[in-house]
């Protein structure tokens, strides 16, 4: 296991976190910050729609009408709305939410002109109070994949972004790992070859979809993500998100004591073991102030380098490799885990099999 920082501090950031309390800075507002991120407006746009069978005809833009897009009826309820020449959303009628949801695809360039390839897909995971157009709205992910021969999917994960299955509630994890890739393979030609990264919650859905279903990925990457939900102080953490969306109490996987062996069965940490043969990334900030002058994402980030660091333990303690960059400083915030994504790029492009 490699660790490329040394120094790592948490300081005072760390006692004004434990003061303020966890629900209080899910409160707050701090712009680009999952877990306390203002959602943006949709940007107003032109957008046509027709019914078909087919999935062949599908509408141009001219430079006249280069912000249109067009909706596609596939079938009675799945509808496709193209974006642009390679990103597309789809509702998807999911029987595990009892409702459709939505994932945003970016196919690769030559998904036109090769109708016999298959591809791997590379699977990208939102955080809290967030949603499935983040990585498009933060990344530059679009261009980055241009000419790399792989599908990007960007499921939704409601608004907390903890892709699992809810106590009486909703089955994000059957979502993400049996209906949306059963789209990918039905559709746009999925290989079965896929690797998984997160942030915020989108990363503790990272670590805990590949360690609850061994050898589903070749490759799972995590940034600030929740790492060992039963950790201290955790629990209220995800009870605060929670809480934050104007969801039921212990509507997530119930008491964290009373209900503490489901808790664990979602844990990563607990179900570390399921990770040997998967290639891992983890990365996480100390919280101390690292550069973006906002107090909130570094106290955030502070209350998660914790259990960040119990996971990894428990990996070394198994004997499971991992790649790691615990580092001094950063936030909770894409200023960090853009630059972090690019870090663990080679490794997901290895497990790919794709250029880094």
């Amino acid at each position: 296991m490699s660790d490329r920082t040394t120094g790592m501090s948490r300081r005072a950031v760390t006692r004004t976190a434990a003061a303020t309390g966890l629900a209080a800075l899910f409160g707050a507002t701090a712009t680009g910050t999952a877990g306390a991120a203002t959602r943006r407006a949709p940007t107003a746009r032109t957008t046509t729609s027709r019914t078909t069978t087919s999935r062949t005809t599908t509408s141009q833009a001219t430079a006249a009408t280069a912000t249109a897009t067009a909706t596609e009826t596939v079938t009675a309820t799945e509808t496709v709305t193209r974006l642009g020449p390679r990103t597309l959303d789809v509702s998807l009628p999911s029987a595990a939410l009892g409702r459709n949801a939505p994932v945003r695809l970016v196919l690769p360039s030559s998904f036109g002109t090769q109708p016999g390839r298959k591809y791997p897909v590379l699977y990208l995971l939102h955080g809290a109070h967030d949603d499935y157009t983040s990585w498009t709205r933060e990344t530059d992910i679009v261009a980055f994949t241009e000419g790399r021969e792989l599908i990007v999917a960007m499921p939704d994960a409601g608004p907390t972004g903890i892709p699992t299955a809810w106590r009486n509630g909703p089955d994000y994890e059957t979502f993400q790992l049996a209906e949306v890739p059963a789209l990918l393979a039905r559709n746009y030609r999925a290989s079965g070859v896929q690797v998984v990264a997160g942030v915020s919650t989108g990363g503790y859905g990272a670590m805990a979809h590949a360690a609850r279903h061994p050898g589903a990925f070749a490759a799972a990457a995590s940034y600030s993500g929740i790492l060992d939900t039963t950790a201290p102080g955790v629990p209220s953490l995800m009870d605060a998100i929670v809480a934050r969306e104007n969801l039921a109490p212990l509507s997530l996987w119930g008491n964290p004591i009373l209900n503490l062996l489901t808790w664990r069965d979602f844990n990563p940490r607990y179900r570390a073991a399921g990770l040997r043969g998967t290639a891992l990334y983890v990365s996480s900030g100390s919280g101390v102030v690292g550069g973006t002058g906002d107090w909130l994402p570094e106290a955030l980030e502070s209350a998660l380098w914790p259990s960040a660091h119990a996971f990894t333990n428990t990996l070394a303690l198994l004997r499971v490799p991992v790649t790691t960059h615990f580092y001094a400083g950063g936030g909770h915030s894409w200023a960090y885990w853009k630059r972090e994504f690019g870090a663990s790029w080679p490794m997901l492009a290895g497990a790919l099999g794709v250029p880094a």
